[in-house]
């Protein structure tokens, strides 16, 4: 909700990008920081091992924590939001990677921007989260939850998969191609984008279905649909996969179907009051340079 502010901040659970010991420095320095201000610093179990240092269950790290940090790139970010996901927790991106859409506090603001946390000054954005379920043949369900998107494809390079799609249970659409990416406002700008879908405001609550290279001599184009509506999405025959925000797979086989609908609570994400989705597109995708 707009002003939403944290209730207290004395612990904060942090986990740090995999395969990247040399980040020790960088967690040292800002848990250091924040440790002189008062603040409880745990660290996740496997980021811990990574740096050789002692570490906390990861549940038990969300548990006690009043806000989570990520230090690493957008990746990072995702699998955190992912894994604590139901803890009802803010989760805050540092950047030590490279793009960072979502973790977009650099290395270089970190004590800055925690200084004007601890004052007040931030905000909480409530985004969108995808929920679903695969079904399996047998009538057993494996549920996921996506931050990002989820995709469609085949488990085979350069092997074309059929994507047949309905909303609240009326088939509308088969997709012959290279897969399906459905997508939230906050993944419009990963995999989507690079795929030729729109970029959709962060805040918004709504699907984009976007084709991956479409076998097609039809004109297949992305389609926006209000959050509110269910997906469902089978493959026939052909060999396919279901891929969660790039990390979690889920091969499927004939006559098993994935099904999407908006999650009923949204990620939390802080970031500065004065953070301007628009400018942020105009830095990363440098619109309006000139090319030559």
């Amino acid at each position: 909700m707009p002003g939403e502010k944290l209730a207290r901040i004395e612990t904060v659970g942090m986990i740090l990008k995999p395969d990247a010991p040399e980040i020790r420095e960088d967690f040292e320095r800002i848990a250091r920081f924040v440790s002189e201000r008062g603040i409880e610093v745990l660290l996740a179990e496997r980021s811990a091992e990574m740096i050789g240092m002692q570490g906390i269950d990861f549940d038990r790290m969300c548990e006690e924590a009043d806000f989570l940090i990520s230090l690493g790139g957008d990746g990072t970010l995702l699998s955190l939001v992912r894994r604590s996901y139901g803890t009802d927790k803010p989760v805050l991106g540092i950047n030590a990677g490279n793009l960072g859409f979502l973790a977009d506090i650099r290395l270089e603001e970190a004590e800055t921007f925690l200084t004007r946390m601890l004052e007040g000054d931030y905000r909480i954005d409530d985004r969108m989260m995808i929920e679903g379920y695969v079904q399996r043949a047998d009538g057993s369900k494996e549920s996921f939850f996506a931050l990002n998107d989820v995709v469609i494809t085949s488990p085979k390079p350069s092997k074309m998969v059929q994507v047949n799609a309905s909303i609240d249970s009326v088939r509308f659409n088969s997709y012959r191609g290279d897969g399906l990416i459905i997508s939230t406002p906050t993944g419009s700008t990963a995999y989507n984008l690079a795929a030729g879908g729109p970029i959709i405001y962060p805040l918004t609550k709504a699907f984009i279905l976007t084709p991956v290279s479409a076998h097609s001599l039809t004109n297949q184009r992305p389609l926006v649909v209000p959050a509110d509506f269910s997906i469902g999405l089978d493959t026939e025959h052909y060999e396919a996969m279901a891929v969660i925000d790039g990390q979690d797979e889920y091969l499927l086989e004939e006559g098993e179907h994935v099904y999407i609908m908006g999650a009923r609570v949204g990620a939390r994400l802080i970031h500065r009051v004065e953070r301007d989705y628009f400018s942020i597109l105009r830095d990363k995708l440098h619109w309006g340079e000139q090319l030559w």
